[in-house]
C-alpha cells in the first residue's frame, strides 16, 4: 500500500459549503436543543470538519418559547453575571430570563458549548433564534431537522 497517495484534506473559507438548517425546539429539552445546535454550528457533522475553520451550518431555532426544561430547573437553576462593580454579582432563575427573552435561554446554552475564542464568536453569529414558528429565512432554502428522528 503506498501511504504517500493518501493526503488529509482540510477545510478553508473556500472549500466550506455552508447550508441553512431549521431545528424546532417545541417540546424538546433546552440541554438537548443547544448541544445539537452547537454541533451544526461548530460542523462537526461533516466529513470535511476542520478544528480551526467555521465549517459550519447557519441555524435556525424556531419556537423558542416552546422549550422545556426538565425536574425543577425552572426555578432551581441560576444564571449568573457580574455589573464590574464591588458587590455586583447578580443571578437569575431560568424563569426570570425565560419571562426576559425565552430567545436568551437558548443562546446562553448554545454560546457555553462553542469555543471561548474568535472562531466561537464567529459561529455564535450563524445561529438565529425566533419565537414562534415563522422565521423569515425561506430565501435560504433551509433544510428541516427533525431531533426526534436523529439518533
Amino acid at each position: 500500500m503506498d501511504t504517500l497517495s493518501y493526503k488529509t484534506v482540510s477545510a478553508n473559507s473556500q472549500t466550506v459549503n455552508k447550508k441553512w438548517v431549521v431545528i424546532d425546539a417545541e417540546g424538546q429539552s433546552l440541554g438537548r436543543v443547544a448541544s445539537i445546535v452547537a454541533q451544526y454550528l461548530r460542523g462537526k457533522h461533516k466529513p470535511d470538519f476542520t478544528p480551526h475553520v467555521d465549517c459550519g451550518d447557519n441555524v435556525i431555532v424556531t419556537n423558542a418559547n416552546k422549550v422545556e426544561l426538565t425536574g425543577d430547573k425552572w426555578n432551581s437553576k441560576k444564571y449568573i453575571r457580574y455589573t464590574g462593580y464591588p458587590g455586583g454579582q447578580r443571578e437569575m432563575t431560568a424563569t426570570e430570563m425565560f419571562a426576559k427573552g425565552p430567545a436568551r435561554l437558548i443562546e446562553k446554552s448554545v454560546k457555553g458549548m462553542l469555543p471561548k475564542n474568535k472562531l466561537g464568536a464567529k459561529l455564535f453569529r450563524n445561529l438565529k433564534v425566533v419565537l414562534d414558528a415563522e422565521h423569515g429565512m425561506e430565501a435560504q432554502k433551509p433544510e428541516v431537522i427533525n431531533l426526534n428522528e436523529l439518533v
